[in-house]
């Protein structure tokens, strides 16, 4: 059975810097696309950023040129590095991975998920 947990959250100040990480169990996601995921309180989960099979990045407008995706397929992890933070990234945040390769904005593409983590911005 696949598992993803994610770390690395916490609370920061706006412009700060966090790095997430979602380890992997169970059998790795090499042959998979990886994504990020975040919920706010009362909206709905949206896409951030993923990587594909090939190493293929693509990001959302709102994190673009502020959040990457990479992975280390030694480590079975796949990181969300976020810099710039803003006080509208507060969400819990969560990896998962999709039923195929590529990258996909709808979650309904991804079918092993992470509990979440959260990330607290302050303005």
């Amino acid at each position: 059975q696949v598992q993803l947990a994610e770390s690395g959250g916490g609370l920061v100040q706006a412009g700060a810097s966090l790095r997430l990480a979602c380890s992997t169990s169970g059998g790795f996601s090499i042959n998979y696309g990886m994504g990020w995921f975040r919920q706010a309180p009362g909206k709905e989960r949206e896409y951030v950023g993923g990587i594909a099979r090939g190493g293929a990045e693509m990001y959302a407008e709102s994190v673009k040129g502020r959040f990457s995706v990479s992975r280390d397929f030694a480590k079975n992890t796949v990181y969300l590095q976020m810099n710039s933070l803003k006080a509208e990234d507060t969400a819990a945040y969560f990896c998962a991975r999709a039923r195929a390769g590529d990258i996909y904005f709808d979650p309904s593409a991804y079918n092993f998920w992470g509990q979440g983590t959260q990330v607290t911005v302050s303005s």
